[in-house]
């Protein structure tokens, strides 16, 4: 990637607030701000929660060079003051939230912002890009590898959007269920498992199919996977065992009616002697494909254009909300929009999930002064959803990096297996549990 500053990744009038308010004084009220959504996308039971690692890893860098600041100040965006102020910004507040992995439903306060006025708002639209984004690739994610009924799915949607957001749907992609990606940058940043062999290409700048199989094994040895639908699949799948023999890894199709060759080519690998040979589909897969191809005999999926495009919800609809203000006087205020269809609920949130018979019944939002939520008891059986990310301007180290991701993983399964079991239909529905809002 190239050399850039996330604090400029931002909408203008983040910086011309800012501006206003340090002049006027209110820059430096305490502030909570809130981010969630008022609705899942249509007919969707849950979502999931990802690119909370990503902020941390963002915020870190979040300042603003001389460069940055020249153009600020040429293009009049902020005063000399506030180019002043900005010289040496660093966020000093503190950030709670849903885990990344962690469902997420109509309402929930996903991400909770605390700090100064001028520095929460400068935040809003690189958090909202990255959660909006990123939750949306590993919803559909998630959905993907329900569907496929925990056989691995790829993410191989790179050349299918932006070079950058190709880098933030695979590490998405791997929090929703996936296990590996075939973004070489990805694999070297977040640690992930990367995949991937060869294209139609390399079987038709070959003399022959015979020449390019028997290139590509000399390359990366019998256990790699051959593309086997550029002709013929079915001389294709002999000339492959043929060079190969039996311990062949795999076969890709990439073309066709995918489950129907699927089984004919299964069967004539076993036939052939190769009953270990894996066969991996690809071709514009999407939940309801991956479910239709249930009892075929495919062993893994690779997924592109929908996964990175979240499956026809390439947002969350996440907002980001004022919901508690220093007033005058120095105490904590909260504060709400009352607008037509866009009204929040004010003051600060705690959020619990509860459970009957080991499976989630509904979701609590409590709301409230500082005072009020410090008294709350929940109950027993309530699970708290919120865990710190950053006090006081220092990142939590163990929600970033590859551990993080590979728990973030881990933690999704466990998660979805804890809501009741129509979360997993891919028919239209509401979501999957209520959203039961208190306030204090």
């Amino acid at each position: 990637m190239v050399d850039y500053s996330p604090a400029l990744m931002t909408d203008m009038y983040e910086y011309t607030m800012l501006d206003a308010a340090l002049k006027d004084g209110t820059a430096n009220r305490k502030c909570v701000f809130e981010v969630f959504t008022r609705h899942l996308p249509e007919g969707r039971r849950y979502g999931v929660v990802a690119g909370t690692g990503r902020i941390l890893d963002e915020l870190e860098r979040f300042h603003l060079n001389d460069e940055d600041l020249k153009f600020l100040a040429d293009r009049h965006v902020v005063s000399p003051e506030t180019i002043k102020w900005l010289e040496n910004f660093h966020f000093s507040g503190s950030i709670k939230g849903y885990r990344e992995g962690e469902m997420f439903f109509p309402n929930s306060p996903i991400l909770q912002v605390e700090g100064t006025f001028g520095e929460c708002t400068l935040l809003e639209t690189l958090i909202l890009s990255i959660l909006n984004y990123d939750s949306a690739v590993a919803s559909a994610a998630s959905r993907m590898v329900s569907a496929a009924k925990d056989r691995p799915c790829m993410d191989m949607g790179g050349r299918r959007t932006n070079e950058w957001a190709a880098v933030a749907a695979a590490r998405a992609a791997v929090v929703g269920g996936f296990k590996g990606t075939a973004n070489l940058l990805a694999a070297q940043l977040y640690g992930l498992k990367a995949i991937g062999t060869a294209a139609h290409c390399f079987t038709l700048v070959h003399d022959s199919e015979r020449d390019a199989f028997e290139s590509q094994i000399a390359a990366l040895g019998k256990n790699t996977t051959l593309l086997v639908d550029t002709y013929n699949i079915e001389e294709a799948v002999k000339t492959a065992v043929e060079v190969a023999g039996p311990e062949l890894g795999g076969i890709r199709i990439d073309s066709g009616d995918l489950a129907a060759m699927a089984q004919r080519v299964r069967n004539q690998l076993d036939a052939l002697g190769a009953t270990n040979t894996t066969i991996t589909v690809t071709n514009d897969l999407d939940e309801y494909a991956l479910a239709a191809l249930q009892t075929a005999p495919v062993d893994s999926y690779g997924v592109g254009t929908m996964l990175v495009t979240g499956s026809g919800a390439p947002t969350c609809a996440m907002v980001y909300k004022l919901t508690e203000r220093e007033g005058a006087d120095g105490t904590m205020q909260p504060v709400a929009k009352k607008s037509k269809d866009k009204a929040t609920v004010p003051g600060r949130k705690l959020a619990y999930r509860s459970y009957e018979y080991s499976l989630a019944d509904a979701e609590h939002v409590i709301s409230g002064s500082e005072e009020k939520l410090a008294g709350f008891t929940p109950e027993d059986s309530w699970k708290n959803l919120l865990v710190d990310f950053v006090d006081h301007g220092k990142a939590d180290a163990q929600w970033r990096g590859h551990d993080a991701i590979m728990a973030a993983h881990d933690y999704r399964a466990k998660a979805l297996a804890e809501l009741p079991i129509t979360a997993q239909s891919l028919m239209k529905g509401e979501p999957v549990i209520p959203t039961e809002t208190t306030v204090l």
